[in-house]
């Protein structure tokens, strides 16, 4: 492997892929429970609100990133865009979820789709976001495709199953806390395999004519060894 792309996957001396896989259990859990407690009428702040007392509940180390939560529109919006506090989800509706949180000196980091009310394109953008982060995720375990060639797949597999891929949205690292110092950039421009327990795999989705999308992102772990 070349110096500079074994750089963008080293880790530090505590490094643990059972306490990064247990991060990211921790985190799933998360993301559900705060799920759970968000129905209509809630305000994308108070949902905010709740994401802070349910982790603080949980007991967490610290947050590695601030909580993300969109309702409706919002879906379309990526990472970087403020959060619209007064934004009400309504009674058929879509939100979802992006925790980044660290455990034990770990990061977890944890995204999924929910839908509010019987709207089947809704619930057919969320379930699309998994299908095709299982299907990524499985070209990466059975063909140890690079994170480059990774989400080129990515972009066509979306296409051919009627839905827009945010290209600009490209996963990213993890590892014990901070995984910043490896300056390892997107998982989408990495062109070697990115080995287990440190990358996660991002899948953003916009429905073709509708203003909603949905979400869904996992930590890539397998058959490959970190």
């Amino acid at each position: 492997m070349p110096l500079a792309a074994s750089l963008k996957q080293a880790v530090g001396p505590g490094f643990s892929l059972a306490a990064m896989i247990r991060a990211r259990d921790l985190t799933f859990g998360a993301v559900r429970q705060i799920a759970a407690g968000i129905s209509p009428g809630l305000t994308e702040g108070e949902a905010l609100a709740l994401a802070d007392q349910t982790l603080a509940d949980m007991g967490m180390d610290r947050l590695w990133h601030r909580n993300i939560i969109r309702f409706g529109e919002g879906t379309l919006c990526t990472f970087k865009a403020p959060a619209d506090k007064e934004r009400v989800l309504k009674p058929s509706d879509i939100f979802f979820i992006d925790l980044g949180v660290v455990w034990d000196g770990h990061e977890g980091d944890a995204g999924d789709t929910f839908v509010v009310g019987d709207d089947p394109e809704m619930r057919a953008c969320a379930e699309a976001a998994r299908q095709i982060w299982n299907d990524v995720a499985e070209r990466w375990r059975k063909d140890g495709l690079s994170g480059e060639a990774l989400y080129q797949f990515a972009l066509g597999h979306a296409e051919t199953l009627g839905w827009r891929l945010n290209w600009t949205v490209k996963g990213h690292r993890v590892s014990d806390f901070p995984h910043m110092i490896y300056k390892a950039g997107d998982l989408g421009r990495l062109k070697v395999r990115p080995s287990a327990g440190l990358w996660i795999l991002e899948i953003q989705l916009s429905h073709p004519s509708r203003p909603f999308g949905a979400f869904f992102e996992d930590l890539l772990i397998g058959d490959f060894s970190a």
